[in-house]
């Protein structure tokens, strides 16, 4: 069976606090780590009140520290926001401190809304040299040579897997020609997923990090005792992007009894394409949910998010999602 990996954005729920959201992150880890899952990821996002992973890289530490074998990482860092430099600076000296087990994804899209954007990036203004930034980062991870002017310390010579993030052809592109493993955001984007992997597969050039494609596929599962209410829970979800939408971002709300008074038609229209990759329901649902989307797309792994507004009930989500990866790998 192919391995289940979790996206985390640390969530903020109404009534909590960003601390409150750090110690729930460390508790989901912990419980994945126990549960089987390959990865544990966080991903950069800024000026969003429900989502508290902002600083990832230490958000990252401190996941890594309470954990002891799952690996860690950054689904992705929104590399347009930083110098190459300060980020293999930043995961040579977590993969330093956590050898074997720190993943770094990269994107280009910055992760926040313009003003911010702006604010982020002070005198860089774009994201067009980003195929470029990438290749930096990646030679900053090679061994320094003698006389090389910049080096990253820590970061030359350390073992950090770079995984290129996307939701077009982009990044299916970039990916393949340099021969990196590729992570589509089909939980939020689903649009172009068949074409870019395709293209991904179709054109991946072997590299020194990656001898074939390898392609990671994100999707939105909620579980639950009953169908009802896992579609219950999954309205937490449905509200935060309808929300962030309208340009009212807040904290994460909780799930109301029905959604259809909630969004208009137009929002229920663009809210379930953007959540098409959705696996919601009881574990039966969520079993035969899974299997027809991994017969279908083929994807080396799955990262799995739930964005369910009691903690409790997100551990048990990810509880169940973990006995159906085994009744499937029987």
């Amino acid at each position: 069976m192919i391995p289940f990996s979790v996206l985390d954005l640390a969530p903020v729920t109404q009534g909590s606090t960003p601390a409150q959201a750090f110690a729930n992150s460390l508790d989901l880890a912990r419980l994945a780590e126990r549960l089987g899952y390959r990865r544990y990821w966080l991903a950069e996002h800024h000026n969003m009140p429900g989502i508290a992973s902002a600083a990832t890289a230490v958000l990252i530490g401190h996941i890594a520290g309470g954990t002891s074998t799952i690996r860690v990482g950054a689904g992705g860092i929104m590399l347009p926001n930083h110098a190459p430099l300060q980020v293999a600076e930043q995961f040579g000296t977590l993969a330093s401190l956590y050898p074997g087990r720190i993943d770094l994804g990269l994107g280009r899209a910055p992760g926040t809304d313009q003003p911010t954007a702006r604010a982020l990036r002070r005198y860089y203004e774009s994201a067009d040299a980003f195929p470029e930034d990438v290749q930096e980062l990646l030679a900053y991870f090679e061994p320094a040579q003698p006389g090389q002017p910049v080096r990253a310390v820590p970061g030359a010579g350390i073992d950090v897997p770079v995984w290129i993030l996307g939701s077009s052809l982009f990044g299916a592109r970039l990916a393949a020609a340099l021969g990196l493993p590729y992570a589509f955001a089909s939980h939020f984007a689903p649009d172009a997923m068949d074409e870019a992997l395709a293209l991904y597969r179709r054109d991946f050039r072997p590299s020194d990090r990656l001898a074939k494609p390898h392609a990671m596929l994100g999707i939105n599962v909620v579980a639950a005792e009953t169908d009802a209410e896992a579609r219950r829970l999954f309205t937490t979800q449905q509200q935060s992007f309808i929300n962030l939408r309208r340009g009212m971002p807040g904290l994460i709300p909780p799930p109301i009894d029905d959604i259809e008074t909630y969004w208009t038609p137009t929002e229920k229209f663009g809210v379930e394409r953007a959540l098409a990759c959705s696996v919601v329901g009881d574990s039966r649902s969520v079993r035969e949910g899974l299997a027809a989307f991994i017969a279908r797309h083929r994807p080396d792994e799955l990262m799995v998010t739930a964005n369910v507004f009691e903690h409790g009930l997100r551990r048990r989500s990810y509880e169940l999602v973990a006995a159906v990866r085994d009744e499937l790998a029987s």
